[in-house]
């Protein structure tokens, strides 16, 4: 009886673990990244240290750029996140779908890297100020710095969610960007906002002030008919004001996190407008 006490303890134990215990993501990050090819490093970029992960082996050949979403910001609507790490991390399973020769993920200010060396990481960078100046200047800094490194002879840039807005921001910004591509994409933060009945963020740049600039731009913006994150209607809104180059695709039955990864070899294969 004390025996199968013993044993019954020590497999509760066990379930309750298994149940509670959250898969470190930066070793799920490393785990799928290694599989593709994607190795990962880290890049100083103004005031933060951003962790990328780069499949490089053809310089002077097209760059596909991934940025990733906000990851985890908040663990309920008014509670913040003491870590943005995504967990599942889609805009890095987009670019590890990706048959590139050369692919470069980045992730966003505090995701990845720890924080000990990421001293000028604080909440604000992954709430209020995730689109702030400093932040699309990091993102831009480090791809320059690849660029330089690389000299590919074209720049596209995929952008997942609020990977989107930074997208969209760091190609108004340059001039060497050939393509642009959103998957459930934020271009419009103060919609966003404004939707989901929550703060806006002054401090934060909005993607869709600069559609103007990025008009000329060929560029695709993908949403699902079942996003309740970023609804449909902003990528609409978006695409409006980018024309005559952008358009919009509508993938039925998709939602925010859906299974962008598992249609994403298609969806690449799209036609660029003005192209």
């Amino acid at each position: 009886m004390r025996l199968s006490c013993l044993l019954y303890l020590r497999l509760s134990l066990l379930l309750t673990c298994l149940a509670g215990c959250a898969v470190d993501p930066l070793q799920h990050a490393d785990d799928i990244a290694s599989q593709a090819g994607l190795q990962r490093q880290e890049i100083a970029a103004g005031p933060f240290v951003l962790t990328a992960y780069a499949r490089l082996s053809t310089p002077g050949q097209p760059l596909m750029v991934y940025l990733e979403g906000d990851g985890r910001a908040w663990l309920g609507r008014t509670v913040v996140s003491p870590d943005p790490t995504p967990r599942q991390a889609v805009g890095l399973q987009l670019a590890t779908r990706d048959p590139a020769a050369n692919v470069l993920y980045l992730a966003r200010p505090c995701q990845f890297t720890p924080m000990a060396r990421n001293p000028q990481c604080q909440s604000r960078y992954w709430t209020d100020l995730r689109y702030a100046p400093e932040v699309i200047e990091a993102i831009d800094a480090a791809l320059s710095s690849y660029v330089a490194r690389l000299h590919p002879s074209r720049l596209d840039l995929v952008g997942y969610s609020g990977g989107g807005a930074v997208a969209v921001l760091v190609a108004a910004r340059r001039h060497d960007v050939a393509s642009l591509r959103t998957v459930a994409g934020n271009l419009d933060q103060v919609a966003v906002n404004a939707w989901h009945k929550v703060s806006p963020m002054p401090g934060s740049l909005n993607p869709i002030d600069v559609a103007a600039q990025v008009a000329r731009l060929p560029q695709l913006h993908f949403s699902g008919a079942d996003d309740s994150v970023v609804p449909t209607a902003i990528a609409r809104g978006f695409v409006a004001q980018a024309a005559p180059c952008a358009a919009l695709h509508v993938i039925p039955a998709m939602g925010h996190e859906g299974d962008w990864a598992a249609l994403w070899p298609t969806l690449l294969q799209s036609p660029l407008p003005c192209q």
